[in-house]
């Protein structure tokens, strides 16, 4: 019996903490090489990488069928693969879950099995663009141009996403929802309190979950806990904070936080990041735009109530188990999300329906389902 290859590639997944990219191609190749149809393999594809970086994905990803190491790093591979100058050897079904993919011309009537199917997470290099770095959206936008041309089909996160995208991007039918999920290792152990020693972390406070870039509301969020409207409470920061695209320091010192009101906790691994979320009075997401909102799910994975904002993807994907604050007259934003904690501080019968309606909403998306829906879409085509 034939087999049948699908190649992933697999960009940042072996890296010792994987980006947000990284950890959804993880997730996701795991799940397809557990869900994979008869006859059907998946193998990796991975930019040139330290020996370390190969070890990880064949650690994490057992039952992977092989990897094809590139000669070239991830750079060069980003700058060839967006002027088509090189392709994979072979033919055959290619998914990869970001916009770095081989995207080139192919013959689907005479390689029928030939398929090029890529990922954009979000559309903030055409919503918010002066959010994102001008080289990285300019790359954002030439790899979505190579995908408009020669992808067989784009997923998309969300719906919200998928309309934003039809705004500027003319892809037809060739758009397929598939959300992600949380992650199989985000659970809390037995060494829970031994974790939250360690980490410094306070008897009661909120949380905000990185990238801290102008997007994701950074700064309304200081600034919101620096309104006489705020609960007197600490802000826990979970991401690094070094290189973030908002200066944590000078915003707070700007709102008049004291130091010991927020609390930078740099990258987390899951085991620590489970305990900070399960102890969080509550995760606060105040994103002005969004693709796949995951602190969401995880929060609600953990039993911890969630204020965020009314950005479209936000509301798609927490549904009625978050409690919103809306964007609008954008003056007073930082208020509304202090006066939105307050409420979940101050009321616990909220709080309490907060948590229930969340382990309900989290259980609407699984890694598995999204592997399901990813075979099913390579079967379509």
């Amino acid at each position: 019996m034939s087999t049948t290859a699908l190649r992933v590639i697999l960009d940042r997944a072996g890296e010792e903490s994987p980006s947000g990219i990284g950890r959804y191609a993880l997730e996701l190749t795991r799940q397809l090489i557990a869900t994979a149809p008869r006859g059907c393999e998946v193998l990796g594809v991975v930019p040139a990488s330290p020996e370390p970086e190969y070890d990880r994905l064949e650690r994490e990803l057992p039952g992977l069928a092989g990897l094809h190491k590139s000669a070239l790093d991830r750079r060069q591979l980003r700058a060839a693969w967006q002027h088509g100058f090189t392709r994979l050897p072979g033919g055959g079904m290619v998914h990869s879950p970001s916009l770095l993919a081989p995207l080139r011309r192919h013959d689907r009537v005479e390689s029928p099995g030939d398929q090029m199917v890529v990922t954009i997470h979000d559309a903030v290099a055409w919503t918010h663009p002066e959010t994102v770095h001008p080289a990285r959206a300019s790359w954002i936008r030439a790899m979505a141009r190579r995908a408009q041309r020669y992808a067989d089909a784009v997923v998309v996160p969300t719906h919200a996403v998928a309309e934003q995208l039809g705004e500027v991007l003319n892809l037809g039918d060739r758009v397929r929802v598939i959300a992600g999920a949380v992650s199989s290792t985000l659970v809390l152990g037995d060494d829970a309190d031994e974790r939250a020693e360690r980490l410094g972390l306070p008897d009661r406070y909120v949380l905000g979950v990185g990238p801290f870039e102008p997007r994701k509301g950074t700064r309304e969020l200081l600034w919101a806990l620096a309104d006489t409207a705020a609960p007197s409470i600490p802000l826990v920061l979970a991401g690094p904070t070094g290189d973030a695209d908002v200066d944590i320091a000078s915003v707070r010192a700007d709102a008049r936080l004291a130091p010991d009101r927020v609390l930078a906790l740099g990258a987390l691994d899951d085991a620590d990041l489970a305990v900070v979320y399960d102890r969080a009075a509550a995760l606060v997401v105040p994103s002005l735009a969004e693709g796949f909102p995951l602190p969401v799910l995880e929060a609600m994975s953990l039993g911890t109530p969630v204020v965020h904002s009314d950005a479209p993807a936000l509301l798609e994907v927490a549904a009625d188990a978050g409690l919103v604050v809306p964007r609008a007259d954008f003056a007073g934003y930082p208020r509304r999300i202090a006066e939105a904690l307050r409420r979940v501080l101050e009321e616990p019968l909220l709080a309490e329906e907060l948590v229930v309606r969340g382990h309900d909403r989290v259980r609407a998306f699984s890694w598995r389902d999204s592997a399901e829906k990813t075979w099913q879409l390579h079967a379509d085509l």
